[in-house]
């Protein structure tokens, strides 16, 4: 059945704007006329047209009242309901044609950064920078008009907030330190740095993948820094959300990978983050040789990043899956949930491995 349109007024010789169907339109002009619409109609092609349609129609134009609808009722109808034709063909169309189906194939260049919305507001880093600047600023002011405090500003990790938070190998079994870590910096330049980077890398990430998956993606690098530095070093201190930081960081790396063909300049942006991956790393390693007094959780770093990129892999959005992606993202989750529960096992079966427990 052809979706047509009737004029406010069809004289006889006036043909009829339509989309015809080849089968209908006889003498292939592109239009049908008076007479085609009519053997249209008389042949029973409009038999498909919904039955509340078919009811309005009839009800309204139907002059002899014999159930049906022949042309001169149909044509009438046409001139003094031409408001009421064009709404139930409209309706008719909709409802008949299908709407057009997306090419298959490759997305191009660019579908990537048109998944980016504002709506709901990319929020979830601001609002962990905002609790980290709050904790930081307990403990200075804890300690503003403490005469016998001469750190400088934020440095102390003996503040209310830092002795609550800060992980602290003999207080393993207060599991939310595993965690909480995060609110904890020593000095402002650390507390700044984390906070732009965290902010910059995690708006990014969530116009695209939304609050939660970037949420999941931050906390599992802050739990991977402090999980993996207690493994390799049971007896250190831990303050910062470095691991959250690159968790972010090799993040991106992983949604560039599952989103390569979907992304403009993709080779661009990855190149871009191992160049700064590496550098980092080079600068830590020769920090770690050259500094002996160098107190830098580089473990927990390394930790967050191998996390960030695992995480990453699982949860951020893949807009065309392929068969090999599919494959990578089994690898990741087990990988991830094999380290993760490594860590845990050690942690609950071997516990001479660790400092005795302080419980005071």
């Amino acid at each position: 059945m052809s979706c047509f349109c009737i004029p406010n007024c069809i004289p006889n010789n006036l043909n009829l704007c339509l989309l015809p169907d080849k089968n209908h339109d006889s003498d292939r002009d592109g239009l049908i006329s008076i007479h085609e619409l009519k053997a249209l109609i008389s042949t029973g092609y409009c038999r498909d047209i919904p039955a509340y349609i078919a009811e309005q129609i009839l009800r309204k134009s139907d002059v002899d009242n014999n159930g049906q609808l022949d042309f001169d009722e149909f044509y009438t109808m046409s001139l003094h309901h031409k408001w009421m034709i064009r709404n139930l063909l409209t309706r008719y169309c909709r409802y008949v044609v299908p709407p057009p189906k997306p090419l298959q194939g490759d997305e191009p260049d660019g579908a990537y950064e048109k998944q980016m919305s504002i709506c709901p507001p990319p929020l979830t880093m601001v609002i962990f920078s905002i609790v980290e600047i709050i904790m930081f600023l307990v403990d200075v002011i804890y300690f503003q008009d403490d005469p016998n405090h001469n750190q400088r500003l934020g440095e102390s990790t003996n503040g209310p907030a830092a002795t609550l938070c800060i992980y602290n190998p003999y207080k393993r079994y207060e599991s939310w330190r595993f965690l909480s870590y995060m609110f904890v910096h020593v000095g402002i330049m650390h507390l700044m740095m984390n906070l732009i980077i965290q902010i910059f890398l995690g708006i990014a990430l969530e116009l695209v993948h939304h609050w939660w998956r970037v949420a999941l993606v931050y906390l599992a690098g802050v739990l991977a820094g402090s999980m993996g530095t207690s493994l390799t070093s049971p007896r250190i201190f831990l303050a910062g959300a470095s691991g959250g930081v690159y968790a972010l960081i090799t993040a991106h790396i992983a949604t560039i990978i599952m989103n390569y063909s979907e992304m403009e300049y993709a080779i661009v942006q990855l190149l871009a983050f191992l160049v700064f991956c590496f550098t980092d790393l080079g600068t830590s390693v020769y920090r770690h040789l050259t500094d002996q007094h160098d107190q830098i959780g580089y473990i927990a770093h390394l930790s967050g990043a191998v996390a960030g990129l695992l995480v990453g892999i699982g949860v951020l959005r893949n807009l065309e899956v392929h068969r090999w992606e599919r494959i990578l993202w089994w690898i990741a989750i087990v990988f991830y949930f094999a380290l993760m529960t490594t860590g845990i096992i050690i942690h609950i079966f071997v516990p001479d491995y660790f400092p005795k427990p302080e419980y005071n």
